[in-house]
C-alpha cells in the first residue's frame, strides 16, 4: 500500500482524536476545501447572478466555474445539465416532483431496487401514490448481486422510470448501470441513478452509464455539506417545470404569470450556495489529484485486510460479497448475541467512529433478514493502523473482539 499520509491534508485528524470509519455517511474535508470556502467569503462575497458590479460578477464566476468542474467530473455534455441542490435527497426529489408527477400516470410502472437508500425510494412512493403508477422492485440475491435476467423481465412496456443506486451504501456493491439503462431505454423508460456512494469511489461518466439523471452530494465527496448536484439530460430538463419558484429562476414576472429562466437557473430558486460550490470545486480538484486508481487500491487493500481478520473471528458475519473488491471500502457486519448499537458504543468508547442501524435502507435489511447492522466504511486517507484498532488490545479492554460478551 502506498505510504503517503493523506491525513495530513485533513485538519480534523490533527484537532480530534478519532479513528474515523464512517465515511459512507460523510467524508472529512481537506484543507483546500476549507480554504476555498473561506476564500469565497473573504474575497468574493456578493450575491451571484444578481449584480452588475465587479464583486457580484466575481461571485458569479466562482459559482459557474464550480458548475464547469462538476460537468467535467461527470462527463456531462454541457454545464446547462448541472443543477446545484442541497444534497442527493433534494436532487432525487426534484426529479420525482418535476419529472415524475408531470410524466407518470395510472397504469405506468416505476421500477426501483430493494437496495435503495430511502432517498431514492420515498420520492417514488410519493409519485406512485399521487399518479396511480405502480411501484415494482428489483430484488438482489443474498450476496447483494443482481440477476440481470430477472431485471430484464421486470422492465416491461409499462415501465416509465427506473431508479437505482450505482453503489449500495450497505453492501458497497456496484451495480451494472450500463446494462440496466440499456434495457430501460429499449422500453423508452428514463433512468435515475443515485450516485451518492459511487461518486467518491469510482470514476463516473454519465453518458457511458446511460443515466438520464444522476445525483450526488458534496459532503460525501470530501466537499462541504449543503451542496449537492443533479445531472439531467438537457432535453428532459427543458420540458420539466421548476421544482421551487421565487427569485433568480425567472426571466420576467407579471401579476398573473412568469417566464422561467433558461437552464440551469430554472431549477435554482433563491440565493445559491456559492461558497459551497467553490468548496465542491476544490474537493473535485483534490480528488482528481489523488486519482481514482489510488483511491481504489487503498480502499480495497484496507477492506481485504479487515475482512480477512473478521473472517478469523468466530461470531462475526459480513453482509454481501466474499470478494473485498466488491465492497468499495464498505463492510457491514453482525456480531453474534451483541446488538449493533452496542457494538458501535463499545467502539466509540475507544474513539472509533462506525455506524449502527438500518443505514436508511430498511427494505434491503428486511430483504436480507436483518433489522440492524454495524457498518465500517473506509476512505483513501484511512490507514492500516485505523483497521488495526479493531484488534489491538485497548487500555480499557472495551474493544472488539476482546470486550464483547459471548
Amino acid at each position: 500500500m502506498e505510504q503517503k499520509d493523506y491525513k495530513k491534508d485533513f485538519p480534523l485528524f490533527s484537532n480530534c482524536r478519532v479513528t474515523y470509519l464512517d465515511n459512507a455517511a460523510t467524508a472529512q474535508r481537506p484543507v483546500s476545501v476549507l480554504e476555498a470556502e473561506r476564500k469565497f467569503y473573504e474575497n468574493y462575497n456578493a450575491n451571484p447572478l444578481r449584480g452588475l458590479y465587479p464583486l457580484s460578477v466575481e461571485a458569479t464566476r466562482e459559482h459557474e466555474d464550480a458548475r464547469e468542474a462538476v460537468c467535467g467530473l461527470l462527463g456531462a455534455g454541457s454545464a446547462r445539465e448541472i443543477i446545484f441542490t442541497r444534497n442527493t435527497t433534494e436532487s432525487l426529489n426534484l426529479v420525482a416532483y418535476s419529472y415524475g408527477l408531470s410524466n407518470l400516470k395510472q397504469g405506468d410502472e416505476i421500477l426501483v431496487s430493494v437496495m435503495e437508500h430511502h432517498s431514492n425510494l420515498l420520492p417514488w412512493q410519493m409519485v406512485a401514490k399521487k399518479t396511480g403508477a405502480s411501484l415494482r422492485f428489483m430484488e438482489c440475491e443474498m450476496d447483494g448481486s443482481l440477476d440481470l435476467s430477472k431485471v430484464e423481465k421486470l422492465i416491461t412496456d409499462k415501465t416509465r422510470l427506473v431508479a437505482v443506486t450505482q453503489l449500495s451504501n450497505v453492501l458497497g456493491r456496484e451495480y451494472p448501470i450500463c446494462q440496466i439503462a440499456e434495457m430501460a431505454h429499449r422500453k423508452n423508460a428514463v433512468v435515475v441513478v443515485d450516485g451518492a456512494q459511487s461518486a467518491p469511489h469510482v470514476p463516473v461518466d454519465v453518458a457511458a452509464l446511460g443515466a438520464d439523471f444522476f445525483a450526488f452530494s458534496g459532503h460525501k465527496l470530501y466537499g462541504p455539506m449543503g451542496i449537492g448536484v443533479l445531472y439531467g439530460k438537457q432535453e428532459l430538463l427543458e420540458e420539466m417545470p421548476p421544482f421551487l419558484t421565487g427569485g433568480e429562476m425567472i426571466e420576467s414576472v407579471t401579476r398573473q404569470d412568469a417566464v422561467y429562466a433558461e437552464l440551469p437557473h430554472k431549477f435554482e430558486a433563491g440565493t445559491v450556495n456559492a461558497a459551497g460550490a467553490a468548496g465542491l470545486k476544490a474537493a473535485i480538484s483534490y480528488l482528481q489529484g489523488v486519482g481514482f486508481e489510488t483511491i481504489r487500491q487503498r480502499e480495497q487493500q484496507l477492506t481485504e485486510y479487515t475482512m480477512d481478520r473478521m473472517k478469523e473471528m468466530p461470531g462475526i458475519h459480513i453482509l454481501g460479497s466474499e470478494n473485498a473488491a466488491e465492497h468499495h471500502g464498505i463492510i457491514t457486519f453482525l456480531v453474534d448475541q451483541v446488538h449493533p448499537h452496542d457494538v458501535s458504543e463499545i467502539l466509540a468508547s475507544d474513539g472509533i467512529a462506525v455506524r449502527a442501524g438500518h443505514h436508511c435502507a430498511q427494505p434491503l435489511l428486511n430483504h436480507l433478514g436483518y433489522r440492524s447492522t454495524t457498518r465500517v466504511s473506509f476512505a483513501f486517507y484511512n490507514t492500516r493502523e485505523d483497521a488495526d484498532c479493531f484488534w489491538n488490545e485497548p487500555a480499557n479492554n472495551n474493544h472488539i473482539p476482546n470486550g464483547i460478551p459471548k
